[in-house]
C-alpha cells in the first residue's frame, strides 16, 4: 500500500476545505485530496453569496435575529453570535485574497459592495460577485493553493474510510484511507490532523441541485468511525429549482425574488400572500411547502417564477450566469416565465461539531455543509452558509494550530494495515448495473418518501427498504475491491439511513422537517438536536 505522510489532510476542495488548507499551511505539509476535479464542489454552484452585515442600516443583532427565527428554535444562540459578528472580517479576508466582488465604489469600503435580499433576510446583505459567488471564490481560494509550497492537492481520490484508534477511552483520528481512480489503487493518507469538509449530500435524492459529486462521504465516514451525527432530518429543498428536460434542476437563486420576482401558478395567480407574510421572500421551508401542496391541490408538475417587475437591462447585468443559462434552454427570463420545483439543496444537519470545528474524534475536524456547528438550526437562512464555512475554518484552522504537535508518531501498524484484503474478484459490468440500480432505487424511495413532507407510513416504508439495499450494499463492499460508484453508494445509503432515523426520531414538525403525523411542532419535548451515534 502506498503510504503518505503529512502533517494536515483535507478532505473536500470546497470553499470551507481550502481556507482551512491556506491557514494551516504555515506550519506544515497539507495534502488536499478531491473526488473529481479541484474547482468541483458545492461552493462552486452557490449563486447568491455571503451574508453579512457590511450597511450601516443593518445591524449584528437583526442578522442574528432573522437566522434564530428561521431555525426555528433549534440554533445555537453562541454559535450564530459570534458567526454574524465575523462575517465582516470574512468578507474582508476574501477581498484580500482577490475575490471581485459586486460594488458600486471603492472595494476596500464594505459599504460600497453590492448586497442583495433573499428570503428570511430583513436588510440587504447577501455580498456577491453578480450570480457566480461561489464560482469566484473557489477560483481565487484554488490560485491561492496552487501557489503555497506546502499544499499538494489530489485530484481524482476518493476517501474511504477514517483511519482511528482507541486508547484509553478516547478515540483519535490518524488520517484516511484514500482510493485513487485513476490507478484503482488504496492508499493510506496518514495525518496529524485531518478536515472533512466533502459538502453535502443531495445525490440521496432524484431531484436536487447539487454536483453528482454530494453523496455524504464526510458524514458516512465519520459516522463508522464513532462521531456524533447531529439533526439529519433537516434537509433544505430550495423552492426554485428549474424543471426542464435539459435543465438538470439548475438552481434559480434566491436572489431573484429579492430582487422583485413572483412565484405564480400554472394560471398567472400568485400565492405566496397565501402563506406568509412575507410573501415571495419567506424563509425556504415556508416557501418549499408552499409550492409542494400547490403543486399536490392542481396537479401540475411546477409553477412559475415571473422576473418581468425586473428590468431588462438590469436582469441580464445581475444574473448574467442565469440569464444565458435559461437562454441557451429557450427561456428568455426577461419575458418568459421560468418553470421551478423544490430540489434538495442542503443540509443542516451533519456531524457534530463546536464552532472551532471540533469533532467528538480527537485531531479530526469537520467544517461546512458537512458539519453541524448548531448555526442553521431547523432551516438555514440564505446564503449563511458561506459565512458559516469561512469563519469556522478560521476558527478551526486556529484550534488545529494552537494544539498541533509534529512529534506524534503516525506509525503506529495497526493504522497502516491494508484497508481490505483483495476477494480476487473483479468487478465485472454486471456488477456496476447493480451499483447504478441501487442507487437510482435509493434517490427514487427517498424523494417519495422522505421528502418535502413526510408521514410516519412513508417513514416506516422508506427504512425498510433501505435495511435491504443496506444489506446488499455492505455485502457488496466485502466481496469485491473497491470501485468509485461502489464507496459512493456506500455512503449514500448510510447518508439515507441516518436522515430516515432522524425524521423517525422526532415526533413533531420543526422548519424542514413536516410530519403530516405530528403537523405542530412541540418545544416542550422537542426543542433539542436530534444526536445519532453508531453505538447506540
Amino acid at each position: 500500500m502506498i503510504r503518505h505522510e503529512i502533517d494536515f489532510l483535507v478532505v473536500g476542495s470546497g470553499i470551507a476545505g481550502l481556507s482551512f488548507a491556506l491557514r494551516v499551511a504555515s506550519k506544515g505539509k497539507v495534502a488536499v485530496i478531491t473526488k473529481k476535479k479541484d474547482s468541483e464542489s458545492n461552493t462552486n454552484y452557490a449563486q447568491g453569496g455571503i451574508a453579512s452585515v457590511i450597511k450601516s442600516e443593518d445591524s449584528f443583532e437583526k442578522h442574528i435575529n432573522d437566522t434564530l427565527q428561521a431555525g426555528r428554535g433549534l440554533c445555537h444562540d453562541d454559535v450564530v453570535r459570534v458567526i454574524v459578528e465575523h462575517g465582516p472580517d470574512a468578507i474582508r479576508k476574501l477581498i484580500d485574497l482577490g475575490v471581485a466582488f459586486s460594488h458600486t465604489g471603492d472595494r476596500s469600503s464594505l459599504e460600497n459592495l453590492d448586497a442583495g435580499q433573499e428570503g428570511g433576510h430583513s436588510a440587504k446583505r447577501v455580498v456577491h460577485a453578480a450570480d457566480y459567488t461561489g464560482r469566484e471564490v473557489e477560483t481565487r481560494l484554488l490560485a491561492a493553493i496552487k501557489a503555497s509550497p506546502n499544499i499538494t492537492l489530489y485530484e481524482d481520490h476518493l476517501a474511504v474510510e477514517l483511519i482511528v484508534d482507541s486508547a484509553a477511552g478516547k478515540t483519535n483520528c490518524y488520517g484516511c484511507h484514500v482510493f485513487d481512480a485513476i490507478s484503482g489503487e488504496i492508499k493510506a493518507f496518514a495525518a496529524r490532523v485531518t478536515l472533512l469538509a466533502t459538502g453535502g449530500l443531495g445525490q440521496v435524492y432524484v431531484h436536487t441541485t447539487n454536483p453528482s459529486i454530494a453523496t455524504g462521504d464526510g458524514v458516512a465516514m465519520a459516522y463508522r468511525a464513532g462521531a456524533s451525527i447531529a439533526n439529519m432530518e433537516f434537509m433544505q429543498f430550495h423552492p426554485t429549482a428549474l424543471y426542464h428536460p435539459e435543465g438538470d434542476y439548475f438552481l434559480i437563486s434566491e436572489a431573484v425574488r429579492g430582487e422583485g420576482a413572483r412565484l405564480k401558478l400554472k394560471s398567472g395567480e400568485t400565492f405566496m400572500e397565501n402563506y406568509h407574510e412575507q410573501k415571495d421572500l419567506a424563509p425556504r421551508d415556508v416557501v418549499a411547502k408552499a409550492i409542494d401542496r400547490e403543486l399536490k391541490l392542481s396537479g401540475d408538475p411546477c409553477v412559475y417564477l415571473d422576473l418581468t417587475p425586473i428590468k431588462s437591462d438590469y436582469i441580464m447585468r445581475r444574473f448574467p450566469n442565469i440569464y444565458n443559462r435559461l437562454l441557451g434552454l429557450g427561456i428568455d427570463i426577461t419575458r418568459d416565465p421560468i418553470p421551478v420545483v423544490p430540489a434538495a439543496h442542503y443540509m443542516c444537519g451533519g456531524i457534530r461539531t463546536d464552532v472551532r470545528g471540533k469533532t467528538d474524534i480527537g485531531r479530526l475536524y469537520a467544517v461546512g455543509e458537512t458539519a453541524c456547528t448548531g448555526m442553521h438550526g431547523a432551516n438555514r437562512l440564505a446564503s449563511n452558509s458561506l459565512l458559516e464555512a469561512v469563519v469556522v475554518a478560521e476558527f478551526a484552522a486556529e484550534s488545529a494550530l494552537d494544539t498541533f504537535d509534529s512529534t506524534i508518531s503516525l506509525g503506529i501498524p495497526k493504522l497502516l494495515e491494508k484497508y481490505m484484503e483483495d476477494s480476487g474478484n473483479s468487478v465485472g459490468e454486471h456488477e456496476e448495473v447493480l451499483i447504478s440500480h441501487s442507487k437510482s432505487e435509493l434517490r427514487r424511495h427517498m424523494w417519495h418518501y422522505v421528502g418535502v413532507v413526510r408521514s410516519n407510513e412513508r417513514l416506516n416504508r422508506a427504512w425498510k427498504r433501505l435495511e435491504i439495499l443496506t444489506e446488499e450494499t455492505e455485502d457488496f463492499h466485502h466481496r469485491y475491491p473497491p470501485s468509485f460508484g461502489a464507496i459512493e453508494l456506500r455512503n449514500l445509503v448510510t447518508a439515507a439511513q441516518l436522515i430516515v432515523r432522524s425524521a423517525m426520531l422526532r415526533k413533531e414538525s420543526r422548519g424542514l422537517h413536516y410530519n403530516v403525523d405530528y403537523p405542530e411542532t412541540d418545544d416542550i419535548n422537542w426543542r433539542y438536536d436530534t444526536i445519532l451515534r453508531k453505538d447506540d
